[in-house]
Protein backbone atom coordinates (compact mmCIF):
# COMPACT_ATOMS: atom_id res chain seq x y z
CA UNK A 1 0.00 0.00 0.00
CA UNK A 2 1.26 3.99 -0.92
CA UNK A 3 1.99 6.04 1.31
CA UNK A 4 -1.16 7.99 -0.22
CA UNK A 5 -3.35 5.18 0.85
CA UNK A 6 -4.43 6.43 4.01
CA UNK A 7 -5.09 10.08 2.81
CA UNK A 8 -7.06 9.00 0.02
CA UNK A 9 -9.45 6.76 3.25
CA UNK A 10 -9.61 9.76 5.18
CA UNK A 11 -10.81 12.10 2.48
CA UNK A 12 -13.19 9.77 1.03
CA UNK A 13 -14.63 9.06 4.02
CA UNK A 14 -14.37 12.28 5.97
CA UNK A 15 -18.00 12.71 6.44
CA UNK A 16 -17.85 9.11 8.26
CA UNK A 17 -15.05 9.33 9.96
CA UNK A 18 -16.49 13.27 11.56
CA UNK A 19 -19.85 11.29 12.18
CA UNK A 20 -17.41 8.92 14.70
CA UNK A 21 -15.60 11.28 15.89
CA UNK A 22 -18.81 13.18 17.03
CA UNK A 23 -20.36 10.06 18.90
CA UNK A 24 -16.75 9.40 20.48
CA UNK A 25 -16.68 13.15 22.20
CA UNK A 26 -19.72 12.96 23.16
CA UNK A 27 -19.36 9.27 24.56
CA UNK A 28 -15.97 10.41 26.04
CA UNK A 29 -17.13 13.90 27.87
CA UNK A 30 -19.65 11.72 29.46
CA UNK A 31 -18.19 9.11 30.79
CA UNK A 32 -14.63 10.97 31.45
CA UNK A 33 -16.08 14.54 32.30
CA UNK A 34 -13.41 14.94 35.19
CA UNK A 35 -10.53 14.43 32.43
CA UNK A 36 -12.43 16.75 30.21
CA UNK A 37 -12.61 19.65 32.51
CA UNK A 38 -8.69 19.16 32.99
CA UNK A 39 -8.13 19.87 29.29
CA UNK A 40 -10.83 22.81 29.34
CA UNK A 41 -8.71 24.08 32.11
CA UNK A 42 -5.62 24.15 30.04
CA UNK A 43 -6.53 27.93 28.46
CA UNK A 44 -4.99 31.29 28.07
CA UNK A 45 -7.43 34.36 27.10
CA UNK A 46 -9.96 32.13 26.79
CA UNK A 47 -7.63 30.07 23.86
CA UNK A 48 -7.95 26.51 24.47
CA UNK A 49 -4.66 25.37 24.16
CA UNK A 50 -4.79 21.59 23.01
CA UNK A 51 -7.22 22.84 20.45
CA UNK A 52 -4.50 25.41 19.71
CA UNK A 53 -2.01 22.84 19.16
CA UNK A 54 -4.62 21.16 16.68
CA UNK A 55 -5.28 23.53 14.63
CA UNK A 56 -1.54 24.15 14.22
CA UNK A 57 -1.25 20.53 12.75
CA UNK A 58 -4.33 21.65 10.76
CA UNK A 59 -2.74 25.03 9.68
CA UNK A 60 0.94 23.89 8.57
CA UNK A 61 0.65 22.38 5.76
CA UNK A 62 -0.74 25.43 4.06
CA UNK A 63 1.72 27.68 5.75
CA UNK A 64 4.40 25.68 4.49
CA UNK A 65 3.12 26.04 0.97
CA UNK A 66 2.70 29.70 0.52
CA UNK A 67 5.01 31.30 -1.79
CA UNK A 68 5.47 34.83 -0.72
CA UNK A 69 6.45 36.07 -3.96
CA UNK A 70 2.96 35.20 -5.33
CA UNK A 71 1.79 37.52 -2.77
CA UNK A 72 2.39 40.27 -5.00
CA UNK A 73 0.21 38.75 -7.21
CA UNK A 74 -2.95 39.17 -5.13
CA UNK A 75 -3.53 42.97 -6.43
CA UNK A 76 -4.20 41.65 -9.88
CA UNK A 77 -7.15 39.88 -8.62
CA UNK A 78 -8.95 42.03 -6.15
CA UNK A 79 -12.57 41.02 -6.38
CA UNK A 80 -11.78 37.71 -3.66
CA UNK A 81 -10.77 40.80 -1.49
CA UNK A 82 -13.91 42.72 -2.39
CA UNK A 83 -16.21 39.60 -1.89
CA UNK A 84 -14.83 38.80 1.07
CA UNK A 85 -15.15 41.62 2.63
CA UNK A 86 -18.69 42.65 1.45
CA UNK A 87 -19.98 39.40 3.42
CA UNK A 88 -18.01 39.44 6.15
CA UNK A 89 -18.77 43.00 7.26
CA UNK A 90 -21.83 44.47 5.26
CA UNK A 91 -24.16 41.50 4.82
CA UNK A 92 -23.41 38.67 7.73
CA UNK A 93 -23.25 40.64 11.09
CA UNK A 94 -27.00 41.65 9.30
CA UNK A 95 -28.38 38.43 7.89
CA UNK A 96 -27.41 37.02 11.64
CA UNK A 97 -28.83 39.49 13.86
CA UNK A 98 -31.87 39.05 11.49
CA UNK A 99 -32.13 35.32 11.55
CA UNK A 100 -31.96 35.08 15.25
CA UNK A 101 -34.96 37.86 15.76
CA UNK A 102 -36.86 36.10 13.87
CA UNK A 103 -36.22 32.52 15.27
CA UNK A 104 -36.15 33.04 18.70
CA UNK A 105 -38.90 36.35 19.14
CA UNK A 106 -41.36 34.93 16.48
CA UNK A 107 -41.10 31.48 15.20
CA UNK A 108 -39.97 29.68 18.41
CA UNK A 109 -41.26 32.22 20.63
CA UNK A 110 -43.66 30.07 22.55
CA UNK A 111 -41.06 27.46 23.29
CA UNK A 112 -38.24 29.86 25.44
CA UNK A 113 -38.53 32.33 27.56
CA UNK A 114 -38.09 36.03 26.36
CA UNK A 115 -34.50 36.71 28.69
CA UNK A 116 -33.33 33.31 27.32
CA UNK A 117 -34.66 34.65 23.67
CA UNK A 118 -32.68 37.64 24.29
CA UNK A 119 -29.61 35.63 24.94
CA UNK A 120 -29.32 33.31 22.52
CA UNK A 121 -30.06 36.02 19.97
CA UNK A 122 -27.10 38.14 21.48
CA UNK A 123 -24.50 34.39 21.48
CA UNK A 124 -25.67 34.35 17.88
CA UNK A 125 -25.21 37.82 16.81
CA UNK A 126 -21.24 37.75 18.56
CA UNK A 127 -20.61 34.64 16.37
CA UNK A 128 -21.96 36.95 13.11
CA UNK A 129 -19.78 39.95 14.11
CA UNK A 130 -16.69 37.43 14.24
CA UNK A 131 -15.56 36.22 11.08
CA UNK A 132 -13.22 33.31 10.79
CA UNK A 133 -9.29 33.23 11.18
CA UNK A 134 -7.99 29.86 12.03
CA UNK A 135 -9.90 27.49 10.67
CA UNK A 136 -9.76 29.58 7.49
CA UNK A 137 -6.80 28.00 6.49
CA UNK A 138 -8.01 24.21 6.99
CA UNK A 139 -10.74 24.83 4.75
CA UNK A 140 -8.85 26.96 2.29
CA UNK A 141 -6.56 23.77 2.31
CA UNK A 142 -9.26 21.36 1.75
CA UNK A 143 -10.96 22.81 -1.25
CA UNK A 144 -7.19 23.62 -3.09
CA UNK A 145 -6.94 26.92 -2.41
CA UNK A 146 -4.67 29.92 -3.39
CA UNK A 147 -2.73 29.75 -0.02
CA UNK A 148 -0.59 33.44 -0.27
CA UNK A 149 -3.92 35.05 -1.23
CA UNK A 150 -6.33 32.99 1.82
CA UNK A 151 -3.38 34.67 4.10
CA UNK A 152 -3.87 38.58 2.55
CA UNK A 153 -7.98 37.99 3.59
CA UNK A 154 -7.26 36.72 6.04
CA UNK A 155 -5.28 39.02 7.41
CA UNK A 156 -7.19 42.60 6.18
CA UNK A 157 -10.26 40.84 7.84
CA UNK A 158 -7.93 40.43 11.36
CA UNK A 159 -7.33 44.03 10.34
CA UNK A 160 -10.53 45.21 10.17
CA UNK A 161 -12.25 43.33 12.75
CA UNK A 162 -9.87 45.27 15.44
CA UNK A 163 -11.26 48.45 15.03
CA UNK A 164 -14.85 47.29 13.15
CA UNK A 165 -16.08 44.42 15.60
CA UNK A 166 -16.14 46.04 19.36
CA UNK A 167 -18.54 49.12 17.10
CA UNK A 168 -20.25 46.51 15.07
CA UNK A 169 -21.10 44.20 17.99
CA UNK A 170 -22.50 47.08 20.32
CA UNK A 171 -25.06 48.29 17.41
CA UNK A 172 -26.50 45.13 16.53
CA UNK A 173 -26.39 44.06 20.31
CA UNK A 174 -28.44 47.51 21.55
CA UNK A 175 -25.75 48.05 24.19
CA UNK A 176 -23.82 51.15 24.60
CA UNK A 177 -20.29 49.12 24.88
CA UNK A 178 -18.70 46.32 24.15
CA UNK A 179 -15.47 45.10 25.76
CA UNK A 180 -13.38 43.79 23.80
CA UNK A 181 -11.25 41.10 25.04
CA UNK A 182 -7.98 41.96 23.38
CA UNK A 183 -5.86 39.30 25.07
CA UNK A 184 -8.05 36.72 23.31
CA UNK A 185 -8.32 38.53 20.04
CA UNK A 186 -4.39 38.95 19.77
CA UNK A 187 -3.26 36.16 21.35
CA UNK A 188 -5.91 33.86 18.31
CA UNK A 189 -3.95 36.40 15.75
CA UNK A 190 -0.44 35.16 16.79
CA UNK A 191 -1.08 31.58 17.65
CA UNK A 192 -3.14 30.85 14.67
CA UNK A 193 -1.61 33.10 11.86
CA UNK A 194 1.49 34.64 12.58
CA UNK A 195 3.76 32.14 14.37
CA UNK A 196 2.50 29.14 11.73
CA UNK A 197 3.53 31.69 9.27
CA UNK A 198 6.94 32.09 10.77
CA UNK A 199 7.60 28.59 10.70
CA UNK A 200 6.15 27.33 7.90
CA UNK A 201 8.43 29.77 6.05
CA UNK A 202 11.43 28.82 7.82
CA UNK A 203 10.25 25.45 6.83
CA UNK A 204 9.71 25.59 3.54
CA UNK A 205 13.06 27.75 2.78
CA UNK A 206 14.82 24.46 4.49
CA UNK A 207 13.18 21.86 2.64
CA UNK A 208 13.55 23.85 -0.28
CA UNK A 209 17.70 24.55 0.19
CA UNK A 210 17.61 20.32 0.68
CA UNK A 211 16.00 19.55 -2.50
CA UNK A 212 12.22 20.05 -4.29
CA UNK A 213 12.32 16.82 -3.48
CA UNK A 214 12.61 16.87 0.21
CA UNK A 215 9.88 19.52 -0.01
CA UNK A 216 7.28 17.46 -1.61
CA UNK A 217 7.72 14.46 0.47
CA UNK A 218 7.05 16.82 3.78
CA UNK A 219 4.13 18.27 1.93
CA UNK A 220 2.96 14.52 1.22
CA UNK A 221 4.19 12.79 5.39
CA UNK A 222 2.36 15.66 6.81
CA UNK A 223 -0.81 16.12 5.04
CA UNK A 224 -2.56 13.10 6.74
CA UNK A 225 -1.60 14.54 9.87
CA UNK A 226 -3.58 17.94 9.15
CA UNK A 227 -7.39 15.56 8.93
CA UNK A 228 -5.92 13.73 11.37
CA UNK A 229 -5.54 16.90 13.53
CA UNK A 230 -8.85 17.84 12.23
CA UNK A 231 -11.09 14.79 13.58
CA UNK A 232 -9.12 14.94 16.79
CA UNK A 233 -10.28 18.90 17.08
CA UNK A 234 -14.00 17.45 16.35
CA UNK A 235 -13.77 14.88 18.96
CA UNK A 236 -12.26 17.57 22.22
CA UNK A 237 -15.07 20.18 20.74
CA UNK A 238 -17.96 17.87 21.22
CA UNK A 239 -16.45 15.94 24.76
CA UNK A 240 -15.82 19.99 26.06
CA UNK A 241 -19.54 20.54 25.42
CA UNK A 242 -21.13 17.02 26.26
CA UNK A 243 -22.46 17.56 29.31
CA UNK A 244 -24.15 20.94 27.70
CA UNK A 245 -25.57 18.97 24.84
CA UNK A 246 -27.10 15.96 26.79
CA UNK A 247 -28.44 18.39 29.33
CA UNK A 248 -30.10 20.42 26.72
CA UNK A 249 -30.83 18.76 23.62
CA UNK A 250 -34.01 20.48 22.50
CA UNK A 251 -32.07 24.15 23.32
CA UNK A 252 -28.99 23.19 21.49
CA UNK A 253 -31.65 22.26 18.52
CA UNK A 254 -33.64 25.06 18.53
CA UNK A 255 -29.75 27.38 18.27
CA UNK A 256 -28.74 25.36 15.71
CA UNK A 257 -31.58 25.86 13.03
CA UNK A 258 -30.89 29.62 12.27
CA UNK A 259 -27.21 28.86 12.52
CA UNK A 260 -27.76 26.50 9.94
CA UNK A 261 -29.64 28.56 7.61
CA UNK A 262 -27.30 31.44 8.21
CA UNK A 263 -24.35 29.36 7.13
CA UNK A 264 -25.76 27.69 4.37
CA UNK A 265 -27.69 31.26 3.29
CA UNK A 266 -24.27 32.99 3.52
CA UNK A 267 -22.36 30.60 1.57
CA UNK A 268 -24.78 30.13 -1.11
CA UNK A 269 -25.04 34.27 -1.40
CA UNK A 270 -20.90 34.26 -1.89
CA UNK A 271 -20.57 31.18 -3.49
CA UNK A 272 -22.82 32.68 -6.32
CA UNK A 273 -21.58 36.13 -6.46
CA UNK A 274 -18.18 34.38 -6.96
CA UNK A 275 -19.66 32.51 -10.13
CA UNK A 276 -21.63 35.70 -11.23
CA UNK A 277 -18.37 37.09 -11.40
CA UNK A 278 -16.57 34.34 -12.89
CA UNK A 279 -13.68 34.22 -10.03
CA UNK A 280 -10.96 31.65 -10.42
CA UNK A 281 -12.46 28.88 -7.80
CA UNK A 282 -8.80 28.74 -5.92
CA UNK A 283 -9.96 32.15 -4.81
CA UNK A 284 -13.72 31.78 -4.76
CA UNK A 285 -13.92 29.05 -2.27
CA UNK A 286 -11.76 30.07 0.42
CA UNK A 287 -13.26 33.68 -0.29
CA UNK A 288 -17.06 32.35 0.43
CA UNK A 289 -14.90 29.91 3.75
CA UNK A 290 -14.21 33.25 5.42
CA UNK A 291 -17.43 34.54 5.17
CA UNK A 292 -19.43 31.57 6.46
CA UNK A 293 -17.23 30.52 9.30
CA UNK A 294 -16.53 32.43 12.63
CA UNK A 295 -13.85 33.40 15.52
CA UNK A 296 -15.40 31.22 17.58
CA UNK A 297 -12.57 31.87 20.70
CA UNK A 298 -13.78 35.70 20.47
CA UNK A 299 -17.62 35.11 20.33
CA UNK A 300 -17.18 32.50 23.64
CA UNK A 301 -15.08 35.16 25.47
CA UNK A 302 -17.13 38.35 24.80
CA UNK A 303 -20.45 36.23 25.19
CA UNK A 304 -19.12 35.13 28.58
CA UNK A 305 -17.56 38.86 29.28
CA UNK A 306 -21.03 40.49 28.83
CA UNK A 307 -23.79 37.72 29.57
CA UNK A 308 -22.05 34.86 32.26
CA UNK A 309 -20.60 31.96 31.48
CA UNK A 310 -23.59 30.16 32.01
CA UNK A 311 -25.75 32.68 29.93
CA UNK A 312 -27.69 31.69 26.85
CA UNK A 313 -25.76 33.71 25.21
CA UNK A 314 -22.33 31.96 25.99
CA UNK A 315 -24.31 28.66 25.07
CA UNK A 316 -25.59 29.91 21.41
CA UNK A 317 -21.74 30.67 20.59
CA UNK A 318 -20.71 27.00 21.60
CA UNK A 319 -23.59 26.12 19.77
CA UNK A 320 -22.09 27.62 16.45
CA UNK A 321 -18.55 25.94 17.55
CA UNK A 322 -20.44 23.08 16.82
CA UNK A 323 -22.37 23.36 14.27
CA UNK A 324 -19.64 24.88 12.17
CA UNK A 325 -17.04 21.85 12.02
CA UNK A 326 -19.62 18.99 10.44
CA UNK A 327 -20.97 22.08 8.37
CA UNK A 328 -17.92 23.74 7.01
CA UNK A 329 -17.04 20.09 5.81
CA UNK A 330 -20.21 19.69 4.06
CA UNK A 331 -19.56 22.91 1.99
CA UNK A 332 -15.57 21.97 1.15
CA UNK A 333 -16.90 18.67 -0.83
CA UNK A 334 -19.81 20.62 -2.23
CA UNK A 335 -17.18 23.49 -3.49
CA UNK A 336 -14.67 20.84 -4.37
CA UNK A 337 -17.76 19.38 -6.95
CA UNK A 338 -18.55 21.93 -8.49
CA UNK A 339 -14.95 23.39 -9.17
CA UNK A 340 -16.13 23.06 -12.67
CA UNK A 341 -18.40 26.01 -12.36
CA UNK A 342 -15.55 28.32 -12.49
CA UNK A 343 -13.01 29.47 -15.23
CA UNK A 344 -9.46 27.34 -15.10
CA UNK A 345 -7.00 29.66 -13.78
Amino acid sequence: MSQSSPLGVFERYLSVWVALCIVAGLSLGHFAPVLFEQVAALEIASVNLPVAVLIWLMILPMMVQIDFAAIKAVGREPRGLVLTLVINWLIKPFSMAALAVLFFEVLFAGWVDAQSAQEYIAGMILLGVAPCTAMVFVWSQLTRGDAAYTLVQVSINDLIMVVAFAPLAALLLGVTEVSVPWSTLLLSVVLYVVLPLLAGMALRRWLLKRSEASYAHFLARIKPMSIIGLLATVVILFALQAPTILAQPGVIVLIAIPLLLQTYGIFAIGYAWAVWWKLPHRISAPACMIGTSNFFELAVAVAIGLFGLHSGAALATVVGVLVEVPVMLSLCAFANRTRHWFPEQ
